[in-house]
């Protein structure tokens, strides 16, 4: 009886690792680097227009890894203001990875902005896949060569890192994520390095907090280039929630009621089999918001979908590519942001799914996205989102 008892004991305690195990895939997939493209590069990328009147924005993309919001929120802005020739650009035509099975081709290459002599009125540096002291010096050689006295950088998010690495910041104010803010400032010294701020400028030197802060960071610059009604146009196109851009911050770094939040979640609650579907013309804006918002909200899985061969072409010219063509056996909740062109045929592809439509009113985005986490999960949760985002 006892060695009944015992082997019971064994079996029951195996059962109870495998489903914890199993409960915190969440949690080891939002750790997990996604891998860069290892396919046929046989992509086509339509050559992106280029107006003589307007100011050149060059936002730099790594093939290693992107911030998707980073880097797609400032493009959106930017573009949104007409004013502009917005590019992204990276060492190689190679697709660069943005989450994992997902990628966007670069528009033009450092060597293509050389040949054709394009001069920087903005550059963009998103959070790239090296985030410490050890960058590539290409990368930052060519931010360097390309900065003039008229050029403005933006730093966004963990951007601060590389941005700090080119050494133009020193002695100026610069911020980053909350979470990853001493481990940057450690490593560049020289830095004035500030907090509780979503944006900093001194000159044509800006930086942003993290993530969510990409579009102060955007409207900021916008201001500044053009003026105060071309930036509250560009604010209008995504629902900007405030009247001005936003100044206050609250720098919440995570912390250990931060991760007992996630494990309760990953653990305690049914998470759920997310999809995104990729439509053709959708906004970049919208795209970058429900994944980067939903994706820290530490789901079963995350998938993006298109139900058709090949690639789509965003509402300004951007070219994804998704590797993912495997549904999921069972897809809780299918995003769609243009609901308008889901077909009937998609509907029955995806049937079984809770459709979660995103053209019910007028909103921000990243608001519409975290009322739905907190209507799943509760406001503690949602918070818990936003210190991910560093939204505060």
């Amino acid at each position: 009886m006892k060695i009944i008892t015992n082997q019971t004991f064994i079996a029951g305690l195996a059962l109870f690792a495998a489903v914890l195990l199993n409960s915190c895939k969440p949690i080891r997939d939002i750790k997990q680097t996604p891998l860069p493209y290892y396919g046929d590069n046989h992509f086509t990328c339509p050559a992106p227009a280029y107006a003589a009147s307007k100011k050149n924005v060059f936002i730099i993309a790594d093939k290693n890894g992107t911030e998707i919001f980073d880097m797609l929120a400032a493009f959106y802005l930017f573009n949104a203001t007409r004013k502009t020739n917005v590019y992204i650009v990276a060492r190689d035509r190679k697709p660069v990875v943005l989450r994992k099975n997902l990628f966007v081709l670069p528009q033009l290459t450092f060597r293509d902005l050389d040949s054709m002599k394009l001069e920087a009125d903005v550059i963009v540096i998103p959070a790239l896949s090296a985030r410490t002291a050890f960058q590539d010096i290409v990368l930052i050689d060519w931010i360097k060569k390309h900065f003039h006295s008229h050029t403005k950088i933006l730093a966004i998010c963990d951007g601060a890192s590389t941005a700090a690495a080119t050494g133009l910041y020193d002695g100026k104010p610069m911020t980053c994520h909350a979470s990853d803010y001493q481990a940057i400032k450690g490593q560049f010294p020289k830095i004035n390095w500030v907090q509780n701020v979503n944006v900093t400028s001194s000159g044509n030197l800006y930086s942003t907090a993290g993530v969510s802060n990409a579009v102060e960071g955007a409207l900021t610059v916008i201001n500044d280039l053009f003026d105060r009604q071309t930036m509250l146009t560009a604010a209008a196109a995504v629902y900007y929630p405030q009247a001005e851009i936003k100044t206050a911050h609250r720098s919440i770094a995570v912390s250990g009621n931060t991760k007992f939040n996630i494990a309760k979640k990953v653990i305690c609650r049914k998470n759920k089999n997310i999809g995104v579907l990729l439509q053709e013309g959708m906004s970049e804006f919208w795209l970058a918001s429900i994944i980067d918002t939903y994706g820290r909200s530490f789901p079963y899985s995350m998938t993006n979908f298109y139900l058709k061969d090949g690639t789509i072409t965003t509402a300004y010219g951007l070219t994804i590519v998704c590797t993912q063509t495997i549904k999921p056996k069972k897809l809780h909740e299918l995003h769609v942001s243009m609901p308008i062109l889901f077909s009937t045929e998609q509907t029955t592809y995806f049937s079984g799914a809770k459709i979660v439509r995103y053209d019910n009113q007028p909103a921000y985005p990243i608001d519409q996205c975290l009322r739905k986490i907190a209507s799943l999960y509760g406001s503690k949760f949602e918070n818990t989102v936003k210190i991910l985002l560093d939204y505060n």
